[in-house]
């Protein structure tokens, strides 16, 4: 059954999935983006501006198959277009479609009220398919 965490108050939400992607990375994971495409463009370049020791290996859909094949994470508008299944990092404003292939799914929601409306829809319907969902509020953690 996927494991679906939210996390809360994210400042700044590439930022904070850089940081996510960076942590799951290091631990080896195989981890799809989803999210708008301008999220994901700007993603992106940030990924790729990182210090060298901080680099993310990743590819943004479309790329070539090896490229796509051998990335770790992989930048795609649909949760169907990655073939990683172990994490899905969620920064739209409604639930992946597939989410449920996928092993664990995260979701980055920021302070805006907007975004923060849309994640009360997601957590709902989660809950609504007898998912277990673990709640990070960053604030309180930071």
């Amino acid at each position: 059954m996927t494991q679906v965490a939210f996390h809360f108050n994210a400042p700044d939400k590439l930022q904070y999935a850089a940081r996510l992607l960076r942590k799951a990375s290091a631990q080896g994971a195989k981890v799809a983006v989803v999210g708008l495409p301008q999220d994901l463009q700007a993603l992106d370049v940030q990924l790729w501006t990182l210090s060298p020791q901080d680099f993310i290996a990743h590819a943004a859909w479309p790329a070539e198959p090896q490229v796509w094949s051998a990335s770790p994470v992989l930048l795609c508008e649909t949760a169907q277009q990655s073939h990683h299944r172990e994490v899905l990092v969620n920064l739209g404003h409604s639930v992946p479609q597939g989410y449920a292939e996928f092993a664990r799914v995260i979701e980055v929601v920021t302070v805006d009220d907007a975004e923060r409306q849309a994640a009360r829809g997601r957590w709902k319907h989660y809950s609504e398919q007898g998912l277990t969902i673990v709640r990070h509020d960053i604030a309180v953690n930071a």
